[in-house]
């Protein structure tokens, strides 16, 4: 291997870490992380005096463009569109591509889907790789002044979305817990006094499998139609659950036979309650397709 391709290879899981948080998606995350590559090999190396902020940049940018063309793509989504999980059993290896990206915490990236394509870049930038506003300015192409408004700009649009993105695991798995116990067990007053006022339950099925085609919220809504679900699951032969870590949190694992159905996780608000259920059951973002 050439030092160029060692340089590229060094950097790789850095990219692919700030690819996955900027696009949400694994495969669009190595799609964008390999033109970053094709861009380093055709590049006269002896004029960068930087390789890792250069690629950096340049990998920024064409998640830029590459979050442009899904934003359309999404705007014919069936059903809510949310970010593809990151399943610790499957990241064991150390060096697996996306094993620094499973950081980034679920209810994050999809609250980031409120923020424009250079406020999110800008956001990431600064929070989860500590990037300076010079370094922001000049990947971005802008000022610093600039810069340091898109990122104001996105804390606060953040903290309006709901949930908290602090929660530790051991809090996640508190809650998770005694919610999803509840539900099992029919105590729907626990359950619902679990549940923030305006939480929201959104769950991806994709054109591939059956999910809500809308957020669900509040709590008699969303448990009107957990209490469907557990009650299916009861009926039918061949379903299991398991706990697993999932972007660094505790996530509910459902199977069918043995293959993996859904990933269900949730955050919560400043308050402890539940602000934010996550369903996922779209095939193609959990492996299966």
């Amino acid at each position: 291997m050439n030092m160029r391709a060692d340089i590229f290879e060094t950097e790789r899981p850095v990219l692919i870490s700030l690819c996955y948080r900027m696009l949400g998606e694994r495969a669009g995350a190595e799609d964008a992380v390999q033109n970053t590559w094709l861009k380093w090999a055709a590049a006269d190396t002896t004029l960068i005096d930087n390789p890792a902020a250069w690629l950096r940049r340049v990998a920024t940018n064409i998640a830029i463009d590459t979050l442009r063309s899904a934003q359309r793509q999404r705007e014919v989504y069936i059903g809510p569109w949310l970010p593809e999980p990151l399943i610790q059993d499957e990241l064991e290896d150390k060096q697996h591509p996306f094993e620094l990206a499973q950081e980034c915490d679920l209810a994050l990236l999809w609250a980031m889907e409120r923020l424009s394509e250079r406020e999110r870049a800008a956001f990431i930038l600064r929070e989860a790789f500590d990037a300076s506003y010079s370094e922001i300015a000049e990947t971005l192409d802008a000022t610093e002044a600039t810069c340091r408004q898109l990122v104001s700009r996105s804390q606060k649009k953040l903290q309006e979305s709901g949930p908290r993105f602090d929660a530790t695991p051991e809090e996640v798995a508190d809650l998770s817990q005694r919610f999803f116990m509840a539900v099992m067990s029919d105590d729907f007053d626990t359950a619902r006094s679990l549940l923030a006022p305006k939480s929201v339950a959104l769950s991806d099925g994709g054109a591939k499998q059956r999910a809500a085609r809308r957020p669900l919220v509040g709590g008699d809504e969303i448990l009107h139609v957990l209490r469907a679900l557990f009650e299916k699951t009861r009926n039918e032969q061949g379903w299991s659950t398991r706990i697993a870590t999932v972007n660094d949190k505790p996530a509910l694992l459902w199977f069918r036979f043995g293959q993996l159905d859904s990933v269900t996780t949730l955050a919560p608000d400043q308050h402890g309650q539940i602000s934010w259920l996550y369903i996922m059951r779209n095939p193609d973002k959990l492996g299966l397709a």
